[in-house]
């Protein structure tokens, strides 16, 4: 099998909207010694897509570097969104190698990658399922935590039931749903939050967490909204809260994850609610965008 010399990819000559991608034909960057060259199967859509591409994607390897050790021609793999993020620390030098930034992103046919920032994906999952990774509701079931899902459709929260959510709340039917989340933990509140639309919700969230609880801040979706700080800052401290951001995780992690992943293969099943073609990706972001979906968006590659 010959090395392609090209590749089929989506890029930004302007940045502003996901309708100005471009797809185009385009050199397959060089492989140095410590390299593997992948071909792309899938690619998952995120909500930072919107604000910028860049999906995670699992793909199969090809010939590698002079220097590669652990993979082989044939390997499933995929990258960390952090290429040299490999544990815990990070800097400013690791975070500039983050997908879809200063670093190209991942949707093409082909793609150079450092060796050290892939993973081998779960035999169990399909391309299109382990182009997913992560999602939070299993893997909090499969720990043995008590879910309260929060959502504003009562379909999606169904599906959560079966995915094995214990308690259901609609937020667009019950606004102030930390009084409901208090509620259900008869006036304690919950151990930790994984709030995802950042400011909007923030002071809800710590108002249903527990004394000494923790919150993950993961995303941003509900946009600049000006909240007083004191809002923030003085039920944080009374109720000594720990509150942190949450970027991206290592290899290491993911590498556990996936073991978690390969040790429960049932349970712990990735939800694909549509799967576009790769010419179609633009339908795919305006898809992601209606926020009509009820589990990931995936382009096949």
């Amino acid at each position: 099998m010959s090395l392609p010399t090209t590749t089929r990819q989506y890029s930004y000559p302007e940045l502003g909207s996901y309708n100005n991608l471009l797809l185009e034909e385009v050199p397959v960057g060089p492989l140095k010694p410590n390299d593997v060259l992948v071909k792309t199967h899938a690619v998952s859509l995120q909500f930072r897509d919107l604000q910028f591409p860049a999906p995670i994607w699992p793909a199969k390897s090809l010939p590698s570097g002079e220097d590669v050790k652990e993979w082989k021609k044939g390997d499933r793999v995929s990258a960390n969104f952090m290429l040299d993020k490999l544990h815990d620390e990070q800097t400013a030098e690791i975070a500039a190698t983050a997908l879809g930034g200063a670093v190209h992103g991942v949707l093409t046919q082909y793609r150079t990658f450092p060796a050290h920032s892939l993973v081998a994906i779960p035999e169990h999952l399909s391309y299109e399922e382990a182009s997913t990774l992560p999602f939070a509701l299993q893997f909090a079931v499969a720990s043995g935590a008590t879910v309260i899902a929060t959502s504003s459709d009562d379909n999606k929260l169904k599906i959560a039931r079966k995915l094995g959510a214990k308690h259901l709340v609609n937020y667009k039917k019950t606004p102030n749903w930390d009084e409901e989340v208090l509620k259900l933990t008869n006036g304690v509140g919950v151990d930790r939050v994984l709030e995802v639309a950042g400011n909007s919700t923030l002071e809800r969230s710590i108002s249903s967490v527990r004394i000494n609880g923790s919150i993950d801040i993961i995303g941003s979706r509900g946009g600049r909204v000006n909240v007083p700080p004191v809002d923030i800052v003085v039920p944080s401290i009374y109720k000594g809260l720990k509150i942190r951001g949450i970027f991206i995780g290592s290899v290491a992690q993911f590498k556990n994850m996936n073991k978690l992943l390969s040790a429960n293969p049932e349970t712990t099943r990735p939800i694909v609610d549509k799967v576009f073609a790769f010419e179609d990706a633009k339908k795919a972001f305006a898809y992601l965008e209606s926020q009509a979906h009820v589990g990931k968006v995936v382009i096949r590659v």
